[in-house]
């Protein structure tokens, strides 16, 4: 957790910094006008998955065992991460109409494994505020390194004081992060012939990835108590 940590607190390197001078150099090319109807699409889309919560997820672990609380996390990513390789190679080999649909189903299935992993760890995510924190590890995932160093600040703030745990996402940088992170590998899932392997290998990846980074989120809060 703590070799973690300092991972989320790096400075960017070079290459961090003129990749990201490059995606928004790209972004800035985009119309306001489609900006913002693509925020609005995930904000919509993402806040419909995570008020979904109730009816979705289990009810919060009640374990004492903290070793079983990780096991039981462990083993709702490695389902979540094996059904996103599937989704992503079923999608992949269907060209892009198919490649299209992948965006919200992949987004499902991430939410989902976010949700049982807080269960499982003994969070209800039928409280908000679980559901903002929620929030806090997508973004700290799907991020450039610079925009990763200040979320990772937020939580830890987040998890000191109250006052901010009804605090909402800027849910345009949110859109814009995630959409630089994983753009180029989705546009390769759209390539004839690759599409497939391609599809299943980044989805597999970026979810293992988020699943990890679920982990050692819920392991700095308990050792936080």
């Amino acid at each position: 957790m703590e070799r973690w940590q300092k991972k989320m607190q790096r400075k960017p390197s070079l290459i961090n910094r003129m990749s990201k001078g490059m995606q928004d150099k790209m972004n800035s090319y985009i119309p306001e006008k489609v900006h913002r109807v693509i925020t609005e699409a995930i904000k919509q889309m993402t806040r419909g998955l995570i008020t979904g919560a109730g009816i979705i997820t289990p009810a919060p672990s009640e374990e004492s065992s903290f070793e079983i609380r990780e096991l039981v996390a462990m083993e709702r990513v490695r389902f979540y991460k094996n059904t996103a390789a599937v989704e992503g190679g079923i999608t992949g080999a269907g060209g892009i109409l198919l490649g299209l649909a992948d965006f919200p189903l992949w987004l499902s299935i991430k939410i989902k494994m976010l949700l049982e992993v807080a269960a499982a760890y003994g969070y209800d995510v039928k409280d908000s505020r679980e559901r903002i924190f929620i929030l806090h590890i997508f973004q700290l995932c799907f991020a450039s390194q610079a925009h990763r160093n200040k979320v990772y600040q937020d939580m830890i703030h987040w998890i000191d004081d109250d006052s901010l745990k009804n605090e909402q996402p800027d849910w345009r940088k949110f859109q814009q992060e995630y959409r630089d992170y994983i753009d180029l590998a989705k546009l390769l899932q759209l390539v004839p012939g690759i599409g497939a392997v391609v599809g299943a290998y980044v989805n597999h990846t970026l979810t293992n990835k988020l699943g990890d980074t679920a982990v050692q989120a819920y392991r700095m809060r308990e050792f936080k108590k």
